[in-house]
């Protein structure tokens, strides 16, 4: 007999905010914005409680061989959690910035890779950084988050 899972439909621009991630992810957001222009996929991970700084540090040091193996979230989760992240910068009008993730400390500098399988998309997801044009954001960030 044939078992059947159910998965979440695909999230999309029409259905990212039902999504029960999304009032954390503004949340997240929101915090981040009020203490600088910059949202990184990391740093949201870090105020979702998802990611220990620790933990990120010792993957930042080259300790961790990829992030998501430090990260407590199932990897399906995590890709949503990553496109309502998009979506939601995109309706913020944040500008997409990718980054570069290098090893620090002594040594040569080397790529950190932030999936075990090294797949292009999911690790230009992770690199890619919303970055807030103009002065800080406060003031317009709560109006439009609060008018939806």
């Amino acid at each position: 007999m044939r078992t059947t899972t159910r998965s979440k439909p695909r999230v999309s621009v029409d259905t990212f905010r039902d999504d029960p991630l999304y009032p954390r992810i503004v949340r997240a957001v929101e915090r981040l914005l009020a203490r600088g222009k910059v949202v990184a996929p990391v740093d949201v991970l870090i105020c979702m409680n998802m990611l220990a700084p620790e933990r990120l540090e010792d993957w930042r040091h080259g300790r961790v061989p990829y992030l998501e193996k430090v990260i407590d979230c199932n990897l399906t989760r995590l890709s949503r959690l990553l496109r309502i992240l998009r979506f939601h910068a995109h309706d913020l009008k944040l500008v997409p910035s990718i980054t570069v993730y290098e090893r620090w400390g002594k040594g040569p500098k080397q790529r950190l890779r932030f999936t075990k399988t090294a797949d292009p998309k999911l690790e230009e997801a992770y690199a890619r950084h919303f970055v807030w044009p103009g002065k800080r954001p406060v003031r317009r960030l709560h109006s439009r988050v609060n008018s939806r």
